[in-house]
């Protein structure tokens, strides 16, 4: 069994801009950093093994904490394809019909040269299976991005991304999921990082 703590990158400019983001490599901007800096990890979460995505806006993130953490591949952000640096509206409003007919995919939901959320869950789901049977640690600490934490969230929850999400997520904390046998399951959501 694994303890897998998921903390999200502070804002960028395309966040406060709405724009998808995905594997396009955005700095935090002058907010995001006073966001992450005000946060207080619990003593808790200051000693696990940490792990950070390899975009900028992650690794300034883990930096602000004040945690050493690996870069990880398997962290990185869903990949928006084409989508990226658009906004939901304008991808809406270019094309409403097959913009809605991917929003009716929920979990398979896929881009234009992008990936779905359930091939986000099924990377980072193989990355703890290696972890696992590598036993190199117990508890581990992600900071990831939204689509990435939602996905798991998602595998954890049995959401398939088609309603309301059973919980809400609150992406200024960490969410602690549980991976054993092969399933995800939810640890305890909306950790305080005040």
């Amino acid at each position: 069994m694994l303890d897998f703590y998921f903390i999200r990158h502070g804002q960028t400019q395309w966040n406060n801009d709405k724009k998808l983001q995905g594997r396009t490599d955005i700095p935090l901007n002058a907010h995001g950093r006073e966001q992450i800096s005000a946060y207080q990890l619990p003593d808790k979460l200051r000693t696990l093994q940490w792990f950070s995505s390899p975009l900028l806006r992650a690794q300034q993130t883990a930096e602000l904490l004040g945690v050493q953490a690996a870069i990880e591949n398997n962290l990185l952000e869903m990949n928006w394809g084409t989508w990226e640096g658009q906004t939901l509206k304008q991808l809406q409003t270019a094309d409403p019909i097959a913009f809605a007919r991917q929003e009716a995919l929920g979990l398979d939901l896929c881009p234009p040269e992008g990936e779905s959320p359930r091939i986000v869950g099924a990377r980072v789901s193989l990355w703890a299976e290696q972890l696992q049977a590598g036993k190199t640690t117990e508890q581990i600490g992600c900071v990831s991005h939204k689509g990435v934490i939602r996905a798991i969230y998602a595998l954890a929850s049995g959401w398939d991304m088609l309603d309301k999400a059973p919980h809400k997520l609150d992406f200024h904390c960490a969410q602690h999921f549980i991976y054993s046998r092969g399933q995800w399951s939810i640890g305890a959501l909306n950790i305080s990082l005040k």
